[in-house]
């Protein structure tokens, strides 16, 4: 029986120390050129010593012209080669392998940061507030955007990092292309099922091409994205099965897009399910014969050692993702693996409610679900500062640091 301090050999021949990963958290730590930043290795040091199985690190833009928030770290070429060594340089010796989230937002690109239109599959907007009408790529533009993860993987292996992570949820550029919704092409990149999950396998297929064998590459997928007419869990479990058959190295299960944030919000999960802790635990279970000997994640609603355990025991899953907790308490994995933390508690982060909040329930849900990912970002920035995670932060102040930081998006749900 696997249990969750196990060690964890990837196809690749990486060998996890145990089965907890922290998974991606957007730190917008990087500075105006997209280079990281000492905060961002100073952040990354407190990870570095938590324990971890695997860290990967918040969304990193395959495109200067493109991204989805201020501070994101940006790889081109090789021009912040320097900063992106010493960010990998503090988890030499650790145990612990670094892999690097690479994304591209897609039309969910800041115009305002980029100073671009956004590109996407096709001339359709995402259904949120603030969203702009972003400009179809071309075919000589796609086959750019492919050559763009591949050289930021190339970067990231010169800079000393162990891995990547193909960013394929949450509603951004590899997302747009699985579904049906985004994507209403006609051509060799959609049209079907098989032609709109082209664009995922091409850039697998590239990045495998540019590193070298013990590199690790993962993707993090959507389940579905739980909108009517959309990209669904049939349609997910063939782009497993295909990603299988590429051989990478670890599939992360998430789901959700700005327009239909599933893990935010009301849960509406029958309670069997809620018992289990993970929003999408039951998919990954399901998809375990199309993984093939592709080792499964499940990141989301993980906060008690015994449904850890459980999930990895059980088969369901390899590896568990933490991520808001990572924020609060660095080494969490540490804690939990080997000084008998039972559960992690948070706080809640809302919006006080009054007898006038009656009869707004969503735009409130709205609210709370962007204060609630601000709020642990600000604790992101305490780390990265030197400083220790303020629990007592109060909503109001964590308002004002988010529309300081990001503008007019700040209240929209936004993942890294």
């Amino acid at each position: 029986m696997t249990d969750l301090g196990a060690p964890l050999a990837l196809p690749c021949g990486q060998v996890l120390p145990n089965r907890l990963m922290k998974s991606a958290l957007s730190e917008s730590l990087g500075t105006s050129a997209g280079a990281p930043t000492s905060r961002l290795g100073r952040l990354y040091d407190a990870w570095a010593g938590g324990g971890w199985g695997l860290v990967v690190t918040g969304n990193v833009m395959v495109d200067l012209r493109q991204r989805g928030e201020p501070g994101n770290v940006v790889v081109e070429d090789e021009r912040h080669l320097d900063a992106l060594s010493r960010w990998a340089d503090g988890f030499a010796g650790s145990g612990t392998p670094l892999w690097m989230q690479v994304n591209h937002p897609g039309r969910q690109a800041n115009a305002l940061v980029g100073r671009s239109r956004p590109v996407a599959p096709s001339a359709v907007a995402a259904a949120v507030p603030v969203a702009t009408r972003p400009r179809e790529l071309s075919e000589s533009e796609i086959r750019d955007v492919v050559e763009r993860y591949a050289r930021t993987a190339a970067v990231a292996e010169a800079a000393g990092f162990d891995g990547v992570q193909v960013h394929a949820a949450h509603g951004y550029l590899v997302t747009q292309f699985l579904s049906p919704l985004a994507n209403r092409r006609t051509d060799a990149w959609g049209g079907d099922p098989e032609r709109r999950r082209r664009f995922l396998l091409e850039v697998v297929r590239s990045i495998r091409e540019r590193v070298s064998p013990r590199f690790a590459v993962g993707v993090k997928l959507n389940s579905a994205d739980f909108q009517r007419g959309g990209f669904d869990e049939t349609e997910s479990r063939d782009v497993v099965a295909a990603l299988a058959a590429e051989g990478i190295d670890l599939i992360e299960v998430s789901g959700g897009t700005y327009e239909s944030p599933v893990m935010f919000g009301p849960d509406t999960r029958r309670e069997s399910t809620r018992a289990r802790e993970a929003y999408f635990l039951e998919y990954a279970a399901g998809v375990r014969a199309a993984a093939g000997a592709v080792p499964l994640a499940a990141t989301g609603g993980f906060r008690s050692r015994s449904a850890m355990d459980e999930a990895v025991t059980s088969g369901d899953c390899d590896v568990v993702g933490l991520g808001r907790p990572a924020s609060v308490f660095p080494h969490v994995a540490r804690s939990l693996l080997e000084e008998g933390l039972e559960r992690v508690e948070l706080p809640t982060v809302r919006v006080e409610r009054g007898r006038r909040a009656v009869g707004r329930v969503t735009t409130l849900h709205t609210v709370d679900s962007a204060l609630d990912l601000s709020w642990h970002t600000d604790q992101l920035h305490r780390l990265g500062a030197g400083r220790a995670p303020d629990l007592a932060r109060p909503w109001w102040r964590t308002a004002v640091s988010a529309a300081l930081r990001n503008g007019p998006g700040a209240f929209v749900p936004q993942r890294g």
